[in-house]
């Protein structure tokens, strides 16, 4: 499976560089019957039918990026996953200037003084704040920024607006270094239009890791392998999923989890772990059977999850369609929904 196969031209005018005002004024292209049909999320009330049970994401985004120093030596980490006790699975920049053992300096913070665990592949290392967590997060709120993606052009830096825009409606749970990104579109005048359409929703938890929107950069896609998450499904939560009439996945990481909880006779287990699942063309699909969804980028792991689910000629049309019609791509973009293909190729 080339990893070419899965590259497309997009211009960079289509890039969102910010959110649609108000979040449910984004455009939404509905794939869920026949020819690619131009809509808004607004319209997704009457998309959806009385007793659909929406999946969604409650992950928080932490202000993940630290600045720090080593001695003079400039350090950047990006926090992705919290390990246990204090410790800490993060990306860095310039990690070849870090020695275990080695306690860094954190612009804004000095009361953090991480400790280097261990150096890993990859420019990861394991990075050890303490056993004090709401201080480790007090602290972030005050030293930290926004890890918001690299597409996104903040030549200052994320500003305060995007604080409150790259965080979802459902959030509740902090550990995300990045939004799941269909959930952006939310907003309380939508919700009161679904709960009036008798659409209810159930929350699971995945907290979305750095690696979520990397290209894939080998020539084979299944040699790709991605950054473990962290996600829960509680057995409360299993047991509303399997009594609805039918999923819907709020996003391709509430999708995973699902996913990754699936049973083979296509109900859900409870889940509390690490997932690294990747949905490649091919995986038999057990559980949501509408995905809402942004657009994606090319050659990444998350546009072929959405060509594993809705088929690959389908998706790459839509898109072309999307492109076409000028539609915003990208965390802050537009969205689209999606029917899953029992026989996606």
């Amino acid at each position: 499976m080339r990893t070419a196969d899965f590259d497309f031209a997009l211009p960079e005018s289509l890039i969102a560089q910010s959110p649609a005002r108000p979040r449910d004024a984004a455009r939404l292209l509905d794939l869920t019957a026949g020819a690619p049909a131009d809509r808004g999320v607004l319209d997704l009330p009457g998309l959806l039918e009385p007793g659909d049970l929406l999946v969604v994401n409650d992950t928080r985004v932490i202000p993940a990026r630290l600045r720090a120093k080593r001695g003079e030596a400039a350090i950047e980490l990006l926090l992705n996953r919290a390990e246990g006790g204090g410790v800490w699975h993060a990306l860095a920049r310039n990690a070849k200037r870090l020695r275990t053992g080695d306690v860094l300096t954190v612009q804004g913070a000095p009361e953090l003084a991480p400790r280097v665990v261990e150096r890993l592949e990859d420019g990861a290392v394991l990075v050890d704040f303490g056993p004090d967590e709401a201080a480790l997060l007090a602290a972030l709120e005050v030293a930290g920024e926004v890890p918001l993606p690299p597409y996104i052009a903040r030549p200052g830096g994320p500003g305060a607006a995007d604080r409150e825009d790259y965080q979802t409606v459902f959030a509740r749970n902090p550990g995300a270094v990045a939004a799941p990104t269909a959930s952006l579109h939310f907003t309380p005048r939508l919700l009161a239009a679904l709960e009036a359409r008798g659409i209810e929703r159930a929350t699971v938890t995945l907290h979305v890791g750095a690696g979520t929107f990397l290209p894939v950069r080998g020539e084979d896609a299944r040699a790709h392998r991605l950054h473990a998450e962290w996600g829960e499904i509680t057995e409360a939560t299993a047991a509303r999923l399997n009594a609805a009439k039918r999923l819907v996945a709020v996003g391709t990481t509430a999708l995973r989890l699902l996913e990754s909880a699936a049973r083979e006779d296509g109900s859900i287990a409870p889940f509390r772990g690490l997932t690294d699942l990747f949905l490649l063309p091919g995986h038999r699909f057990r559980s949501a059977p509408l995905l809402l969804t942004n657009f994606h980028l090319p050659r990444s792991t998350l546009f072929m999850l959405a060509c594993a689910y809705a088929g690959t000629e389908r998706v790459r049309a839509a898109y072309a369609h999307a492109v076409a019609s000028g539609y915003r791509f990208y965390s802050y973009g537009d969205a689209c929904l999606l029917r899953r293909e029992e026989s996606a190729p």
